[in-house]
């Protein structure tokens, strides 16, 4: 089994959604399909304890991303798709990897400050208050992640650029401490699609609470839509495309002769209810063989089960042998 080409995962603390399918799935599905790849997906169920601690949630939500990823047609049988618990030495190596990393690199980890500046804003004397040291060396775990199939290629979000130069700094470290074994991964963001817009207009995010379902009903995909917020410009009155969140979102879907199209209805001054129901209708076509495919999948968990038990399989060709080769560089190995 060769090392990633290209590797990446989702966090399984929620509804898949559209700024998942942009981001990570739609790229995904793409490269899972091309023989010179060798490709690396997994349901990043170990980063979901994190912040979430509902069990039947991270359970449903493993399903239901996997399902998501396979009814938008990702080739299981090209890529390797897999759980990230199922691989025992992503976890072995996290913890080789923390007792190289320097505390102060996780201190300047973005996620870490944010809850260390909200404890300070709200008056907290301790300000590591509510702080797990999950959050704390999440960026360890990431790494472990890349590292472990050593990637070359792992497209991320923007806001996920950091994670990816701690996990450059960390195997330079391991390099220069031990052995020469792992690759220095090269960030690949999408410019367009890794910033898509939630109900609210900020970053689509389960943590924001604005997300659209990948595969909701059409009913519900409507009901929510319908709820985009929107200026107060009335119908007929030229509209600015560049900041409006119904825009970014048929844009994130829409080929560049559509894109070009409705860039003139901007122009021309489109009513938000006829963009809200344009859009309904743009993206409810554009999923609606997933979805019956999804809801087939939803119903058959064995079949998911399978799937990841192969991607487990290969996956393990390549980690297990890797982890014996760091094992020996660190000195944790048989005496004979």
């Amino acid at each position: 089994m060769k090392n990633a080409d290209f590797l990446t995962g989702i966090t399984t603390s929620g509804t898949p959604h559209l700024g998942n399918f942009v981001g990570a799935i739609r790229p995904a599905v793409k490269t899972s399909k091309d023989n010179n790849l060798t490709s690396y997906y997994f349901l990043a169920d170990f980063h979901s304890l994190i912040k979430c601690h509902d069990p039947e949630r991270v359970k449903k939500s493993t399903l239901e991303i996997a399902a998501a990823w396979i009814a938008l047609g990702l080739d299981t049988d090209n890529c390797i798709f897999y759980r990230q618990s199922d691989i025992p030495e992503i976890p072995e190596l996290t913890w080789i990897l923390t007792c190289i990393t320097p505390k102060g690199l996780m201190n300047r980890a973005h996620a870490y400050k944010a809850n260390v500046d909200e404890n300070k804003n709200t008056g907290k004397k301790d300000l590591d208050i509510n702080i797990s040291m999950g959050l704390f060396s999440y960026p360890i775990l990431m790494a472990a992640d890349i590292l472990m199939f050593n990637a070359k290629k792992v497209p991320v979000g923007k806001d996920q650029i950091q994670h990816l130069e701690m996990t450059r700094d960390i195997a330079a470290k391991f390099n220069n401490q031990y052995k020469e074994l792992f690759t220095y991964p090269e960030v690949v963001v999408d410019e367009t699609s890794s910033v898509l817009a939630g109900l609210d207009g900020r970053k689509m995010s389960k943590s924001y609470n604005n997300i659209i379902p990948l595969f909701d009903t059409e009913k519900n995909l409507r009901k929510l839509i319908m709820k985009i917020k929107t200026n107060s410009q009335e119908p007929d009155e030229p509209k600015d495309y560049k900041t409006c969140t119904l825009f970014s979102i048929f844009e994130a879907f829409a080929s560049k002769n559509e894109i070009k199209t409705m860039k003139e209805k901007y122009s021309q001054g489109i009513a938000w209810g006829t963009m809200k129901q344009e859009l309904f209708e743009y993206i409810n076509e554009t999923l609606k063989e997933s979805r019956k495919i999804y809801s087939q999948l939803i119903s058959s968990p064995s079949d998911i089960e399978n799937i990841l038990k192969k991607g487990r399989d290969k996956a393990r060709e390549y980690s297990v042998p890797f982890l014996s080769e760091i094992r020996k560089a660190t000195g944790i190995q048989s005496l004979v």
